[in-house]
């Protein structure tokens, strides 16, 4: 996998390879129609699990809450469960190791891939969330040689792929012990970090670091920061919503498989963390998570460290937890059922495409989210290949004031357009 001119992983192979066909491959892409769905696999794997949400899938218990032992919270993006879960398999014995996304120091052209780690210390310093492209194939041939028991940690897509996988061999099955997901709104291309440092009047060469969340208590956890670590050991930050393309909602760089996924909440792994989007833990900078739970042996892993005051969890509803990811649930079930309504070819879903009873304004709300996904990376290519960052960010803010002005009524703009919109249809 290498990334390609929009900064995209892509295979890279021979061409007799990209043209032949296989079955096998087919199995094991979580995209493709002939992989099982989450669904399917879920029942396969959960079967005694008690609950059944068709949002969130199948699961014992959900919670929110954080770690409260040691300084995970702090350390994490959020309240530091994800961390914290695959530090407690490795000191309890169930694995050992972890497959996750951790950081390159290596002077390598990517900055962050999958990485084998098999101590808490190195899961600790991998910690935070990466909106960067990432690809399994390393990680997966190393549990295949290196025999052990694995977790893996990864959003909703991987973790299928994990799934399919293991579904189709059965050294590897025998050796992923557990699975960890991520919720996901989408994925980005290594295009936003360039222009994160682009608009903190840095090039990509700047960067050692990237911090994507810095974290900082005294203000609300959805007050995103961008922090750049340098290569001459200074940093630069800058809060995301003065970045020209700092609302996450409105697809800057997101890559284009996300606009067919159905999976918000990583409905087939053992286990799934998210940010609790609602308040009033939405305004605690300190971090906030929401826990889906499918595996009897992670259940218990949970309660126990609760009931010892490791863990602060309350425990919560299916109806909760789609609260906190509203605005993901809408793209992938509203949205998702648009898009399929309108593509020629459109895949396998478990929606059903439908484009009635959608009131025309969400309907440009989600049509003006896929043209800005798409023309991102093409404005961005441009402008990188002229070396004008000028031109990519005059483009994002004109892009960014017409998304907030049709999504949120701001500026004169969207006054215009609540003028314009008749009663019922925004």
């Amino acid at each position: 996998m290498r990334l390609d001119a929009y900064g995209q992983l892509r295979p890279s192979g021979p061409r007799g390879w990209y043209a032949r066909r296989t079955e096998a491959f087919a199995r094991t892409c979580p995209f493709s129609a002939a992989a099982l769905n989450e669904d399917l696999l879920a029942a396969a794997l959960f079967p005694a699990a008690p609950r059944r949400d068709a949002r969130i899938g199948r699961h014992i218990a959900a919670y929110v809450g954080w770690a409260a032992a040691g300084d995970f919270r702090a350390a994490g993006s959020s309240g530091g469960l994800v961390s914290w879960a695959a530090a407690a398999l490795l000191q309890e014995g169930l694995v050992d190791a972890v497959a996750h996304v951790g950081g390159t120091d290596d002077g390598a052209d990517k900055l962050f891939r999958y990485q084998i780690s098999r101590s808490v210390d190195e899961v600790r310093r991998a910690a935070k969330s990466r909106y960067y492209p990432v690809e399994l194939s390393g990680v997966l041939q190393e549990i295949r040689a290196v025999p052990g028991r694995y977790a893996v940690i990864g959003v909703p897509c991987f973790i299928k792929a994990v799934r399919l996988a293991c579904a189709e061999d059965p050294l590897l099955r025998g050796r992923v012990a557990f699975t960890l997901g991520l919720f996901c709104g989408h994925m980005k291309s290594a295009r936003m970090a360039e222009s994160h440092a682009w608009q903190m009047g840095l090039r990509a060469a700047d960067i050692a670091s990237i911090d994507f969340r810095a974290k900082d208590p005294a203000r609300p956890a959805n007050w995103y920061t961008t922090r750049i670590g340098l290569r001459d050991g200074g940093e630069r930050r800058r809060d995301w919503w003065h970045m020209a393309d700092g609302d996450w909602g409105a697809g800057f760089f997101q890559a284009s498989a996300c606009d067919a996924c159905d999976d918000v909440v990583a409905e087939t792994a053992d286990v799934s963390f998210g940010d609790a989007w609602v308040e009033p833990y939405a305004s605690d900078g300190r971090g906030t998570n929401v826990v889906v739970v499918r595996s009897p042996q992670i259940a218990e892993l949970l309660e126990r460290a609760a009931a010892a005051a490791a863990l602060a969890l309350s425990p919560v509803d299916a109806e909760f937890v789609v609260r906190t990811q509203a605005a993901g649930f809408r793209q992938r079930r509203e949205g998702l059922a648009l898009r399929l309504a309108h593509w020629r070819a459109a895949p396998r879903k478990r929606v059903a495409p439908a484009a009635r009873g959608v009131p025309p304004r969400r309907q440009a709300i989600y049509g003006l989210r896929c043209a800005i996904a798409r023309w991102s990376h093409r404005v961005f290519w441009l402008a990188r290949r002229l070396r004008c960052p000028w031109l990519y960010l005059s483009w994002a803010r004109a892009a960014l004031r017409t998304y907030q002005a049709l999504t949120y009524s701001r500026g004169r703009l969207g006054a215009a357009i609540d003028r314009l919109a008749k009663p019922g249809q925004a």
